[in-house]
């Protein structure tokens, strides 16, 4: 077991909820192969994932931190954030501890962050002022739509379309 949590975390940085839907799939398919009762090695499981956050290879605050500048570097929203990190079984204290550490490195701006991973959202889709001139209008609503579903606000949604294309806004 601790060979398999070791190979995992070798390959790919997790949280602790993470490794241990890892170790119980893994589990679940040798004891279906085996026809034994997956529910038996449960407490292997968890001492497998408590010697792993003992020994620092499985840190949810160090996970959440890095997966958040992930995230928004691809123009992830806050909600698309916190429901990305709550799939990855990260508590919702520790996100929101990630989130205000982001805030204050950005020096307490929440809206400047929203706004940088709004405008990368946008480029990466290329909506918006990335999409081609001549396209932009007939483009709008279906770009301010793309940008809502992702978690963004009409107002920054609004913003962020209607930005020049040099990612400065029109009323500046």
């Amino acid at each position: 077991m601790e060979r398999a949590a070791l190979h995992y975390l070798e390959r790919y940085s997790a949280s602790a909820e993470m490794l241990r839907r890892t170790l119980a799939r893994r589990v679940e398919k040798r004891a279906r192969a085996r026809e034994e009762d997956p529910a038996s090695f449960a407490e292997l499981i968890e001492a497998t994932v408590a010697r792993a956050l003992s020994a620092g290879l499985v840190d949810d605050a160090r996970f959440a931190r890095a997966r958040l500048a992930t995230l928004r570097r691809r123009g992830t929203s806050t909600r698309g954030v916190s429901a990305k990190l709550a799939a990855k079984g990260v508590p919702r204290a520790v996100v929101e501890a990630a989130m205000e550490a982001e805030r204050e490195e950005a020096d307490d701006d929440r809206q400047a962050v929203e706004a940088e991973a709004a405008l990368a959202y946008a480029k990466r889709r290329r909506l918006g002022p990335f999409r081609r001139p001549d396209q932009r209008a007939a483009h709008r609503d279906r770009d301010l739509a793309a940008l809502a579903r992702a978690g963004f606000g009409y107002g920054l949604a609004r913003d962020t379309v209607d930005a020049e294309p040099d990612g400065t806004d029109r009323e500046d």
